[in-house]
């Protein structure tokens, strides 16, 4: 047994994923950042093995009862690890968070806003203090009844349901309608109703038309279906729904994003006209702090809430309170702690946010460093953090201030591990953990632990080239453009009317800090863009929601697998089709978890946790499915190789080989082919995309956009990855990436820099030109950290 005062975590025989027995000591109370190449094994050691530990033993203190179930499940392969605090893990989630959940949700800071309004917000005169409840569009109390809270209401008209009058209602008039059975089902209880869907609509009676898309009856008649095609329908009760009420009903229910998107074509959305789009009741709109609402605060940008707040938050707050006694004491204590929490949001760089910025628009390295924030004022100590890259999608300018946050948590106690690539952040950090060599079966070992400065005597670690090497990169002669494509004039979020060019046949970089515009602008580029020909743009969404969906699902790969297993002989002699080989439908799939390869244990009062299939173990399919081997291997062991792996046994199979090898270019050899797409992070869904498109045969000019493509990407990976681009611009084709590496931007040949700041701030095309142009441009944040990645190529 180790001390209690041991100040280390020292970890023995760490196997999860591709750990290999892994022994490593860590030190308690320091900034310790974890490197290595993208699969390496560094977040199966900080996440998978660490956190993953500390929760279990705080699971089994908890939970006696629940202590089986959770040892199946979510004990991490390790001999033993001792002195591990508690821990709180901050990943970059990719859950899809509602529509309700905003930036003041996020943070709590929306709580305090509604207190200060509650206690210290000046009412009209004879008006009652209101909860603060009544201040959240979250709540019965709050939320405006016109349009429930949301600020906007939805309608529809004639021309957005019926864009062709001169049709039939058989030839699909309505073109809200449903596909398929649900739409048919429809036409035949109007036909059954008594209505003529055989005239064109615009000669139908304009009270006919009006009750068939605006009614809120509901109707039940008998239908009697023409024979279809040979076969006898019975007779069926069908109830009539109006076009309006199954788009509306649709856009709010619907769990399908396809479907609510479809529906939404159909509608017109304004703000609503009771609150204004203030999202609350009449009375709560009524009460003022500082001469605003708190919707109109909630609409600010935190550094000008800041500056309301330090105006008002002082002298003649509260006398117009009805004698509800608030006061300026209440309204300055209130107002000091909410100052000081939003103080923490804009040192991240946060501070171009409003409160009422809805969660679903924020970036996965905006949504972790809002909950960075949170939890620098839950005052913890004692805990060990682990951090999921917290520099992602964080200009350079903002990393400083993040290594300050980090610095404080360590100081306030903790221990602090993050996984990270940004060599600026391992430059600050007072350990370093590098795991390699390489990604995958050729990484998972510990390669270093210790002061940062000792990395340099380490030959085999891929980061110590970057953290210590300052020769060179090779400069590449800025290509010349083969035409313009004109961006704008762009009116959204913060850009008012900005204009851009961007040079066709060339690799361009579009750099600013964190809310500056970068996206929107890239956002506006269209299809229909002159010069474009075909755009691609290849983002970090998921590639799937459920387990179901995989690298061999996503990349097309599987069709050919399955084709494979179905033409070897025993197969044939069983009389076996490609459907039997895949575990997605009845037939070569096991029937106890239907092909998922888990069943979900529910746990009372814990979050549902998965355990492999007790049937299947985990394979996913029948023991007679699995008796089919092609080369030797069965259907789950070939979704078993890795990519690696499978571009070596299916070098001979042309059609099967060709997803492996372009995955392999883009640095993701160490992925399993079934490896499902809710492991995957958003990085690596971003490069199976790029992946899936560069396998495919290119003949027209190709714009390819890419959002921030080096997040989660070790320095040489990100290598990896700037040979694809610029082989892609090299075979004529227009390459445009959102990026805050500046080695990114120093390789590219043209750069547009976006600020000077972000929200407000921000929105302006600052500086546009070659990178060493942009390198000297006045008023630019990018320009001093551009010049120093270029004095590094040139040096």
């Amino acid at each position: 047994m180790h001390s209690p005062h041991d100040p280390f975590v020292r970890v023995r025989g760490a196997r999860e994923h591709n750990l290999r027995g892994v022994d490593v000591d860590i030190p308690r109370d320091a900034l310790v950042v974890f490197t290595g190449v993208s699969g390496s094994g560094k977040s199966s050691l900080a996440f998978g093995t660490l956190f993953a530990e500390a929760q279990r033993r705080y699971f089994e203190s908890v939970a006696p009862y629940a202590r089986r179930l959770i040892h199946q499940v979510g004990a991490p392969k390790v001999g033993d690890i001792s002195g591990l605090p508690p821990a709180v893990s901050l990943e970059q989630r990719r859950s899809a968070p509602s529509s309700r959940s905003s930036v003041g949700t996020v943070t709590t800071l929306s709580n305090s806003l509604r207190m200060l309004f509650s206690r210290a917000g000046e009412y009209p005169k004879g008006a009652e203090r209101l909860d603060s409840d009544a201040f959240s569009p979250n709540t019965a109390a709050g939320a405006c009844p016109r349009c429930h809270g949301l600020g906007r209401v939805h309608r529809t008209e004639e021309r957005l349901l019926v864009p062709d009058p001169s049709l039939s209602i058989r030839e699909g008039a309505i073109a809200a309608w449903p596909g398929a059975w649900q739409g048919k089902n429809l036409r035949d209880v109007l036909d059954a109703l008594g209505y003529d869907v055989d005239r064109p609509w615009g000669e139908l009676d304009p009270a006919d038309r009006e009750w068939i898309l605006f009614t809120d009856e509901r109707p039940v008649v008998t239908v009697h279906p023409v024979r279809d095609a040979g076969r006898i329908q019975r007779p069926y009760e069908g109830t009539y729904t109006s076009a309006r009420r199954y788009v509306l009903h649709t856009f709010a229910d619907s769990k399908s994003p396809a479907l609510r998107a479809r529906a939404e074509r159909f509608l017109t959305s304004e703000p609503c006209p009771s609150c204004g789009g203030g999202r609350l009741r009449p009375e709560a709109l009524a009460v003022t702090f500082a001469g605003r609402t708190i919707a109109a605060l909630a609409a600010l940008p935190l550094t000008e809430l800041a500056r309301v707040l330090r105006s008002g938050g002082g002298e003649g707050v509260g006398h117009g309170d009805g004698g509800h006694g608030g006061g300026n004491e209440t309204a300055r204590v209130l107002a000091a702690d909410l100052l000081a929490r939003i103080g923490t949001v804009t040192e991240l760089g946060l501070g171009y946010l409003s409160l009422d910025r809805a969660t679903p628009t924020l970036s996965a390295g905006e949504l972790q460093r809002l909950r960075l924030a949170t939890q620098l004022r839950a005052g913890l100590f004692g805990v060990v953090y682990v951090l999921d890259e917290p520099s992602a999608g964080l200009h350079p300018a903002d990393t400083e201030a993040l290594l300050v946050v980090l610095e404080r948590l360590k100081a306030a106690g903790n221990s602090v591990f993050v996984v990270e690539h940004q060599l600026e952040v391992v430059r600050g950090a007072d350990w370093v953990v590098d795991v390699g060599p390489r990604a995958g079966e050729h990484g998972g070992l510990v390669l270093y632990s210790g002061p940062v400065a000792g990395l340099a005597d380490v030959g085999e670690s891929a980061t110590r080239r970057f953290l210590f090497d300052r020769s060179p990169a090779p400069v590449r002669a800025v290509r010349e453009p083969a035409g313009w494509l004109g961006i704008g004039p762009v009116t959204r979020h913060n850009l008012r009317g900005a204009t851009a060019r961007v040079p066709l046949g060339a690799l361009t970089a579009v750099t600013g800090v964190s809310g500056s515009g970068k996206s929107t602008l890239v956002g506006a580029v269209t299809a229909d863009s002159p010069g474009v020909g075909r755009l691609v743009t290849v983002d970090q969404r998921p590639i799937g929601r459920t387990p179901r969906s995989n690298l061999a699902t996503y990349t097309g790969l599987f069709d050919v697998v399955r084709k494979v297993f179905t033409a070897t002989d025993e197969a044939r002699r069983r009389g076996y089709r490609a459907g039997r080989f895949s575990f997605n439908v009845a037939g070569g799939r096991c029937e106890t978890c239907q092909g998922e390869g888990f069943v979900t244990v529910e746990l009372l009062f814990l979050p549902s946790t998965y355990a492999p299939c007790p049937e299947c173990r985990g394979a996913r399919y029948n023991p007679e499915t699995l008796e089919v081997r092609y080369r030797g291997l069965s259907i789950a062991e070939v979704l078993d190789l890795t990519v690696e792996a499978a571009a070596d046994f299916f070098a001979d199979v042309p059609a099967a080989s060709r997803a492996p090898a372009a995955l392999l270019d883009v640095g993701l050899g160490y992925l399993r082919l079934g490896q499902p797409a809710t492991e995957l992070s958003g990085g690596e869904a971003q490069r199976i995309k790029l992946a899936t498109e560069l396998q495919r045969p290119r003949r027209e000019h190709t714009l390819y956009v890419l959002d921030e493509p080096t997040t989660g990407l070790h320095p040489a990976d990100v290598e990896v990855l700037m040979r694809q681009l610029n082989g892609l611009v090299d075979a004529g084709h227009s390459v445009v990436v959102v990026e805050h590496d500046m080695a990114v931007a120093a390789g590219a040949d043209w750069v547009i820099d976006l600020g000077p700041g972000g929200g407000d701030e921000g929105g302006r095309v600052v500086a546009a030109g070659t990178p060493a142009e942009v390198a000297s441009a006045a008023g630019s944040r990018t320009a001093p950290f551009l010049a120093s990645a270029l004095e590094g190529r040139q040096a």
